[in-house]
């Protein structure tokens, strides 16, 4: 479900592959067009754990992060899958009105992240020192505001790699996220089917 053509599974592939298994229940369309990188792959992660932890996010907050960044950018594909995470860790109300872009059932932290990374993904131009000053204010010193930062803009990247190659969302994950959330997301490219 890429545009691209299935890759040769070789040790790295299947351990890949197996991570999907464990963590979803299946392999990802999104891993058919990493599985032609994996050492990108692994960096990509790596980079995002790395300023998840220097940011101090739990995990809530990492998926709130990338929830308003997906939405932004239109990116259906994560919208679903984090959906299905921050659903299963804060509740469907709470992914569902991130998604729609309401922070009302948000705490003062989380609504500051979420506003950021709505902005970065969707006018990083137009950020301002006011915007910067809102993240302090919710306890967010400046190298933690670079992190928080460093993790939105490496999202994008991922996203725009799968969605510039076709991964579309997974049957398995449409079937398994719940119906609100899933009704929510109305942008990018439709759930795969069969």
């Amino acid at each position: 479900m890429t545009f691209l053509s299935a890759p040769q599974v070789d040790d790295e592939v299947q351990a890949m592959y197996d991570g999907d298994v464990a963590q979803m229940g299946f392999v990802m369309n999104l891993s058919g067009v990493w599985a032609h990188l994996p050492d990108a792959h692994h960096r990509v992660m790596d980079q995002l754990d790395a300023a998840a932890a220097e940011a101090g996010l739990s995990f809530v907050e990492r998926g709130i992060l990338v929830l308003a960044t997906a939405s932004t950018i239109g990116d259906s594909y994560c919208s679903l899958a984090w959906g299905r995470k921050v659903t299963d860790k804060a509740g469907a109300d709470v992914a569902r009105a991130v998604l729609a872009g309401d922070d009302g059932p948000l705490d003062d932290r989380q609504r500051a992240l979420a506003t950021w990374a709505r902005k970065v993904a969707g006018a990083s131009g137009r950020t301002a020192a006011g915007d910067v000053e809102a993240l302090r204010a919710a306890g967010f010193d400046d190298a933690q505001v670079v992190a928080v930062t460093v993790f939105v803009a490496q999202r994008m990247a991922f996203s725009t790699v799968n969605a510039a190659l076709g991964a579309a969302p997974d049957q398995e994950l449409g079937e398994t996220v719940d119906p609100a959330v899933r009704a929510t997301v109305t942008w990018g490219r439709p759930v795969a089917s069969g």
